[in-house]
């Protein structure tokens, strides 16, 4: 399988928040995943790491999560090591970190703690429950989180369980994200006033957030709080999943009535001949003949038949098979950055491109050059 490739550009490479200095108390999941959008963007994120064994194993070398990082070990529990993560606060803009809330304080590193030295600090809290709440202090996961925020009922057939997306939707897009666009929208407040704040991104509001179109669709009476029965969560049947002859599947949006001639013309179906898609009564016997359609053929076949055309019809790819699609090699989705294929940096800068500078950061491997760089020579002396 062929896939785009690029050599990792050096160090002098500059991206839209280059000079813009990030700690990042290291954590799992989102935490380090909005790190992540920072750095690529071409920010200076040290993540702070604990001495001891990863939370979920794992090598570290292989965290793409981690790359374009440099990291510097600390012992929180040290004498020294609060003061230690204070002083990497004092040189930086924005402090992300994932604990649940009080931990931080407890550890010495909370934001009034951290904010002492720096009023001008955008120090970012991400958990799931929030800071605040019945729930805030209760241990928890993405699955738990969307199922709370009202999220993951609208996933999944109306006849089975809720289907949950792994956590591509609570810890990345209600989490990751929120948390990202809040601590670089305190960052714009912050070098207007001088004043920085605490930003408090819960993956519960952000999930809750992405639901906004349905709240508006549920009082106008266009959307039934109830899974697979609407235009957008597989009730419709050409906007769903289709079986092939081999045990593929081809996934189907023709909405527009301009796009769905296409479609059934290709199926061999023509418009004047089949029910009125648009009474939700008729969908039964349009998904049946929809799908039988499908089974008359292998994915491979299917995808060049449709290849081309408007129908919106396109087969649903492996994450390998994704990384050598024409079109995702044609504009460099997925690259290949110090022996691993991995998503390229997204979104695109036509003046400022975010890059892979580094790899993932190895636990401790940068202390030196970041005890250098921030011009904090007590880095070295910490016993962790």
């Amino acid at each position: 399988m062929s896939r785009h490739s690029i050599d990792p550009p050096g160090r002098d490479v500059a991206g839209p928040l280059d000079g813009v200095r990030v700690v990042e108390l290291a954590g799992i999941g989102p935490g380090p995943f909005a790190a992540m959008l920072l750095a690529d963007l071409g920010a200076d994120v040290v993540r702070v790491d604990r001495p001891g064994p990863r939370p979920l194993g794992g090598d570290p070398a292989h965290d793409v999560t981690n790359r374009n990082k440099r990291s510097v070990l600390v012992d929180l529990k040290s004498p020294q090591g609060p003061e230690t993560v204070r002083a990497l606060a004092a040189r930086a803009e924005i402090l992300v970190e994932g604990y649940r809330p009080g931990v931080a304080e407890r550890l010495g590193v909370g934001p009034e703690q951290c904010m002492a030295a720096n009023p001008a600090l955008v120090y970012g809290r991400m958990t799931g429950w929030g800071q605040q709440g019945p729930l805030a202090s209760r241990a928890g996961h993405d699955i738990g989180y969307i199922a709370t925020s009202g999220t993951l009922s609208m996933i999944g057939p109306p006849d089975g369980p809720p289907v949950f997306p792994v956590n591509l939707l609570g810890d990345y897009a209600g989490g990751s994200l929120y948390l990202t666009t809040g601590v670089l929208a305190a960052l714009l407040t912050a070098r207007a006033t001088g004043r920085g704040q605490v930003v408090d991104a819960a993956i519960v509001d952000g999930t809750a957030h992405l639901t906004a179109m349905f709240w508006g669709m549920i009082a106008e009476g266009t959307w039934q709080d109830a899974r697979g029965r609407n235009l957008l969560d597989g009730g419709c049947p050409h906007y769903g999943v289709y079986g092939t002859a081999d045990g593929g599947w081809m996934a189907v949006g023709a909405l527009e009535p301009q796009f769905y001639a296409v479609f059934v013309g290709i199926l061999g179906l023509g418009t004047d001949d089949l029910p009125d898609r648009a009474d939700p009564r008729n969908w039964p016997e349009l998904r049946a003949l929809f799908s039988n359609r499908f089974k008359s053929a292998t994915r491979e076949e299917w995808t060049a038949v449709f290849e081309g055309t408007d129908a919106c019809v396109a087969p649903v790819l492996s994450l390998r098979e994704a990384a050598g699609h024409r079109h995702l090699t044609g504009r460099g989705t997925y690259t290949e950055a110090y022996g691993i294929t991995q998503p390229a940096p997204a979104p695109r800068f036509s003046d400022t491109p975010g890059t892979i500078r580094l790899p993932p950061a190895v636990p401790g491997a940068h202390t030196p050059d970041v005890a250098r760089d921030w011009d904090l020579p007590e880095l070295l002396k910490d016993p962790s």
